[in-house]
This record gives C-alpha cells, structure tokens and sequence, in this order.
C-alpha cells in the first residue's frame, strides 16, 4: 500500500509539473545558485614599459585559475518571450601566476586579485509559455571590475609590488534553460562566454622597472541553481 501511495505521488508530480505556467510580461524572476568563472585566458608576452629597461620583452605568459561563488540573476519580463536580465555575484577571486619568463626571472604565483563581473543582457524564450522546460538564449554587455589586487609574498620578497589591473567592458553571450516546477519555483541553468580584455602592470623596486601584460580573460561561466517568479 505505502509504495503505491509513493508511485501514484511520484506520478501526480510528473503530471503536474509540464502544466506549470512559464513566464509572462510583467514577471520578476530571481535566481540563485552555484557559480564559476573558469578563464580561458590568452595574453602577450610580459613586457617592460617603464624604467632603465624599458623595451625590453621577457616572454612568459600570465594565467589565471577558476573560482565558484554565490550567483544571482535578476530577470523582467519585457513580454510573453523577451526579457531582460542582470547577472550579479559575491566577489570572484583568483590567484595570478606567471611562467615561461626570460630565465624564469618572474616565473611563479605572482599575486591574487578580486573582481565582480555585473552582465546586464535581452534574454528570449522561443517556446510558447504553457510549457514547463523554457530554454533560451541572450546576449548583452558586461563590465567587470577588478579590486585588491595583492602580490604574494614569494613575488615580494622578489621586489615586486603595486600590481593592478584595469577594468573592462566587453559583450557577452549566453544560453540557458529553466524548468518550472510549480507556478513560482524553477530549476535553472545556464552558460556565458563573457568578453573580458585587460591590462595588469606590476613594479619591481629592486630593478626600478614596470612590467606590463595584456590579457584576454574570455572566461566561461557555468551557474546552476534555483529560481523564483514573482
């Protein structure tokens, strides 16, 4: 008797679940969940741009490793389809190193940084609104700012100090889905590729020299988590 109870539940959910009323104009939708920004940086070589060395070029390349947070999505339905949104996040941070320098002579973690990445996109749902599973794609701009820079302390005792890196705007793009559980509740999905171009410099107080190295974060962001209609 309890596993038919269990089967027939189970199957009244099922049931249920694909005529949950999607999205409409007017609708708020907030979403939250799991986050990572997982760079797939590209960068020139470390160059020195101020100081007795001017000029020269070190070689090397800078990297970047991948961090996960707490993501938040705030939607506003525009119509029945189209609608807009803005991505936030409790602040990413990661660790900066560099490698393959002249002689390793600035090879190693140089530093961490933070940054958030505030995405503001038009999102469009292609599927008529009576259905449970919504997926869509969007696409909009993005500027991310990056704070607290620090240099490790290995890097330190090397003479490097005051390292920083400039913010950037760049474009975005995205695909995503949600399925509606009840009228309200949703699970979501979704991936970016987001447009991150930049500039890190870093001073070196033993040579009296700055190094520069541009750098094309172009991360993926993957998010999965929960939402809500309001």
């Amino acid at each position: 008797m309890r596993k038919t109870l269990f089967t027939a539940s189970a199957l009244a959910l099922a049931l249920a679940a694909p005529f949950a009323q999607a999205f409409e104009a007017g609708d708020i939708i907030v979403r939250a969940g799991a986050i990572t920004v997982d760079p797939h940086e590209s960068t020139s070589s470390v160059k020195v741009d101020r100081g007795t060395l001017a000029g020269t070029d070190l070689g090397g390349k800078a990297s970047l490793d991948s961090d996960t947070q707490l993501g938040l999505n705030f939607a506003y339905m525009l119509t029945d389809n189209v609608g807009i949104e803005l991505l936030a996040a409790t602040p990413f941070q990661h660790n900066v190193s560099i490698s393959g320098t002249a002689g390793g002579i600035a090879d190693g973690k140089l530093g961490d940084l933070k940054h958030l990445p505030p995405t503001l996109s038009l999102v469009y749902y292609p599927l008529d609104n009576k259905s449970a599973f919504q997926p869509y794609v969007g696409a909009g701009i993005n500027y991310t700012w990056f704070f607290d820079e620090s240099v490790g302390s290995a890097a330190s005792a090397g003479g490097f100090d005051n390292f920083r890196v400039k913010n950037s705007w760049g474009w975005a793009a995205q695909v995503g889905m949600d399925y509606m559980l009840t009228d309200n509740v949703m699970l979501n999905a979704q991936l970016r590729y987001i447009d991150i171009d930049t500039e890190a410099y870093v001073d070196n107080t033993i040579l009296g020299v700055r190094a520069k190295v541009d750098v094309d974060v172009d991360p993926f962001v993957y998010m999965v988590g929960l939402g809500y209609k309001f």
